[in-house]
């Protein structure tokens, strides 16, 4: 997975636990302002963070 990461842009976590996703990320990623919904995952033993795109069809199915 390591090769299929790039850096987009570095923000602070504000007061009210928000995080601001770079614009950049529309122009990546097929999502959308207010539409596209994303899953959080934690992986300890790297300390990261790892936001994937819900699929909405299987979601909505489940």
């Amino acid at each position: 997975m390591q090769n299929d990461l790039f850096y987009l842009d570095t923000y602070t976590l504000q007061q009210d636990m928000r995080i601001r996703l770079p614009k950049s990320i529309l122009n990546n990623m097929p999502v959308k302002k207010g539409v596209t919904k994303f899953a959080i995952y934690l992986d300890r033993g790297k300390n990261e963070l790892i936001l994937k795109i819900v699929d909405v069809t299987k979601e909505d199915n489940q």
